[in-house]
């Protein structure tokens, strides 16, 4: 495989926003990601966005912007979908407990409580809890409790 950008996973995700400038903001106070790049088109709309948790990154833009489409249904936000959720994304953070209670400080609608699942000892234990964002984007955040032998 070829290397991939200088700081860019070899997966990332894109979600879409309503108003992704208000999501932006939300998502870096909820949990804790920072913007990298903010690109503006010239109506003042969210063409695109980079923002970073640890190594990864989640691009945020304006319904329809990537396929400069309005119409296309997985550039959506699931409120204008009828709540569809299009998606769900997963974060590892240290502290799943305190992480789930800087989201609810903040408004996320927690869906399942921190809670520890363990796959058995010939795999790994995490402890992680689920929630909905303003406009219905589903997030998974867990914390590893124990590794997989080697």
């Amino acid at each position: 495989m070829k290397p991939t950008p200088t700081d860019w996973p070899r997966i990332s995700s894109a979600i879409y926003y309503r108003d992704p400038r208000a999501a932006i903001d939300w998502l870096c106070e909820a949990f804790g990601f920072e913007v990298r790049i903010k690109v503006e088109g010239d109506d003042g709309a969210i063409h695109h966005s980079e923002l970073t948790f640890g190594e990864g990154v989640v691009m945020v833009a304006s319904e329809g912007a990537w396929t400069n489409n309005p119409d296309r249904a997985f550039a959506k936000s699931p409120r204008s979908v009828g709540n569809g959720n299009t998606q769900s994304l997963m974060v590892y953070v240290d502290d799943a407990d305190a992480h789930c209670a800087r989201a609810r400080t903040s408004g996320a609608v927690i869906l399942t409580e921190p809670t520890d699942t363990d796959y058995g000892e010939d795999h790994w234990s995490d402890r992680g809890y689920s929630c909905e964002d303003p406009e219905g984007h589903t997030w998974y955040f867990a914390q590893r409790l124990r590794n997989p032998p080697a």
